[in-house]
């Protein structure tokens, strides 16, 4: 399977900034999109933010302006650049990878997520 490694999350006041980063590693696969998901306690999963490999980006409305998410496709890894966070922001940060297993012949779709980290912001 595609293994997700993320880093990068912790605790933060109000205001700060915390950079994301998520690297995909494995072989046999091509990654069509990344992104970043977050869920606090109670909440459903909420998509934040979605790049393709060829350069779209989507953003949840609640984040547009204050995060930004890029890529670096031959290392396969995905940043998430959050400025300006509140608390409200305080969640369980999930990474994800769509794409296809690719054997030659046989392409099988997949979705992988990482296992997540932590972002904190108080007030």
């Amino acid at each position: 399977q595609v293994h997700l490694v993320e880093s990068g999350g912790g605790l933060v006041q109000a205001g700060g900034s915390l950079r994301l980063s998520c690297e995909a590693s494995g072989t046999g696969f091509n990654i069509n999109a990344m992104g970043w998901y977050r869920q606090a306690p109670g909440n459903e999963r909420e998509m934040i933010a979605e790049m393709t490999n060829g350069g779209t980006k989507n953003y949840a409305d609640s984040v547009k302006g204050r995060f930004t998410i890029s890529r670096d496709n031959a290392k396969n890894t995905v940043y998430l650049q959050m400025n300006s966070l509140k608390p409200e922001d305080t969640a369980l940060y999930h990474c994800s990878a769509d794409g296809v297993w690719d054997s030659g012949l046989i392409r099988t779709p997949f979705r992988s997520w990482g296992q997540g980290t932590q972002v904190f912001v108080s007030s």
